[in-house]
């Protein structure tokens, strides 16, 4: 029978001494590299870029799909009105007036328009462009003029052929949000009234603008205008100026004549801030028909 082994007792002094000793401290260890969440999130991380790999290799692997062709398709008129057309010339502004007619298909009067590509910078102020002219043929479109001024001048516009003169009323309207007009001429001392309705008028292009001849101390002669022909020129985001010249039911020699008051007012009211070629390109088209370049040196003295 194996004997036991029996402890030595401790005395009390003894237990004293042992009590007396500093205790070595427990340390917890912070979350950290190593921790287990370290290493939990490191786990997750790996998988997901291995399954972003995996997706990424897949998607490698299948068949892409056919691009369209670029190559437009057009129908048999439109491949006739394009062989029309000669994309390598530049052509003369009474020629290029003159084909407008042959190549519009269309089954009511189409509108004939001109693109002038401007070489400004639309973020600068001083490159904006910003005009009206007077088309020598109208524009062949009816435009309704109101005319918001004192009683005088009212009736002298009213004579000059404006479609609403009605002060209050006018104003009564507007403050409804019916629009009975497409252009609205005021006096300078009438555009305090116009004030509040700024946020409804600016947004449809209607605020009267002394830039555009709009505001005016003399409105039958804006009127007149109006009515004769007149637009407002004025420059997209792009820098491009889009008008319309009149419909293909005019005479060649009256589009003509718009086209060139356009061109010509365009060149001679350059931006005081634009430098190098200030008309990059000009092109005469049709409703639903193809373009044809113009050579601008032929269009303006």
């Amino acid at each position: 029978m194996a004997e036991e082994v029996l402890k030595p007792e401790t005395t009390p002094e003894e237990n004293l001494v042992e009590e007396s000793k500093p205790k070595k401290a427990t340390v917890t260890k912070k979350a950290g590299k190593q921790s287990a969440k370290a290493l939990r999130e490191a786990e997750e991380l790996e998988k997901k870029e291995a399954r972003k790999v995996e997706a990424q290799a897949h998607e490698e692997a299948q068949p892409k799909p056919k691009q369209k062709p670029r190559v437009k398709q057009y129908s048999k008129n439109q491949k006739a009105n394009r062989e029309l057309v000669d994309k390598t010339k530049l052509y003369a502004l009474d020629e290029a007036i003159e084909l407008l007619p042959k190549l519009s298909r269309t089954k009511f009067d189409a509108t004939a328009e001109l693109h002038i590509a401007l070489g400004i910078d639309p973020r600068q102020a001083d490159q904006q462009f910003r005009n009206s002219v007077v088309l020598p043929a109208g524009t062949g479109k009816a435009v309704r003029v109101a005319v918001l001024a004192d009683a005088k001048l009212s009736a002298a516009a009213a004579q000059a052929g404006a479609d609403v003169t009605d002060s209050e009323q006018l104003m009564a309207d507007i403050a409804k949000g019916t629009f009975d007009f497409d252009i609205l001429v005021a006096t300078p001392d009438q555009m305090a009234n116009l004030g509040r309705f700024a946020k409804t008028l600016g947004p449809k292009g209607l605020m009267p603008s002394p830039k555009s001849g709009t505001v005016t101390a003399d409105p039958a002669k804006a009127v007149t205008e109006i009515k004769k022909g007149r637009l407002d020129l004025k420059n997209d985001a792009n820098g491009i100026v889009h008008v319309a010249i009149g419909k293909l039911s005019f005479k060649s020699a009256d589009l003509n004549a718009n086209a060139r008051a356009v061109l010509e007012t365009i060149n001679q009211n350059r931006p005081t801030g634009v430098k190098g070629t200030y008309v990059k390109s000009v092109y005469a088209t049709a409703t639903m028909s193809p373009s044809v370049r113009i050579d601008y040196s032929t269009a303006v003295k």
